[in-house]
């Protein structure tokens, strides 16, 4: 492939936190999280404009001019087809894919001190990845999106935050950030969702989904009233914010 001296993003590995905060912001997906760190993927999806700059907390990524591989569009195009999950994926890989609503009535909450309380979750299913935008519970719903660590480090999270939510976890640092940006994007546009709060952990790995959710609003050009919460390592809730 014919090399020119052009601009290019470099990365920092001793910076990157791999937070994954510049994955979504990278259209071309020129960056993914490998092995922990953000990492170019190949000179020829990088466009050089540094939309991702922004979004970095640590400053690990900059615009260096050096000779690279030209950037190549219809690369580009192949690449973001090609990491697209298939259909099949939804539809066969486990029963957890099975859209389910309100399976069982729930009994009311009762006080802690009376024992065991009942789950609040009124769907199937709750990966990112497994919910299509045109899901029935997730009309007009008050959407809670999570960390998949959220749930073991803060107790009252059924009662506290999942009661009467939809409710999407997954891994912004291990998972596909930019198809969730357009999964997110895909329910914003179809759904009318009420209200979203985003619960992560206080890592820096966890970061990158508060802004997953906005650059799906963006991109179906919703507005939605939000918050974010983060929940320290000792299950505590650290901060509330607006998303």
């Amino acid at each position: 492939m014919a090399k020119t001296l052009r601009k290019i993003i470099e990365i920092d590995e001793d910076l990157c936190s791999g937070c994954g905060a510049c994955v979504p912001s990278c259209h071309e997906g020129a960056i993914q999280i490998i092995d922990g760190k953000a990492r170019l993927v190949a000179d020829k999806y990088c466009d050089g404009l540094g939309a991702c700059l922004g979004e970095c907390p640590t400053g690990a990524l900059r615009v260096v001019e050096r000779e690279a591989d030209v950037f190549d569009e219809e690369a580009v195009k192949a690449h973001l087809e090609a990491a697209k999950p298939p259909q099949a994926r939804q539809a066969h890989a486990c029963p957890s894919a099975r859209m389910m609503k309100q399976l069982e009535p729930r009994p009311a909450a009762v006080p802690a001190q009376a024992g065991p309380q009942p789950s609040e979750l009124g769907h199937w299913p709750v990966q990112i990845r497994l919910v299509a935008p045109h899901a029935p519970f997730l009309e007009g719903a008050d959407l809670l999106v999570a960390a998949d660590c959220v749930p073991v480090a803060y107790a009252g999270f059924h009662q506290d935050f999942l009661r009467g939510k939809a409710v999407m976890i997954g891994c912004p640092k291990f998972d596909d950030a930019q198809e969730y940006v357009e999964k997110f994007a895909g329910i914003f546009g179809t759904a009318n969702v009420k209200s979203i709060t985003v619960v992560v952990m206080q890592v820096p790995c966890c970061q990158g989904l508060p802004l997953i959710v906005r650059k799906g609003l963006e991109l179906a050009g919703k507005e939605v009233p939000g918050e974010k919460v983060i929940i320290s390592l000792e299950g505590a809730i650290l901060a509330r914010q607006p998303l």
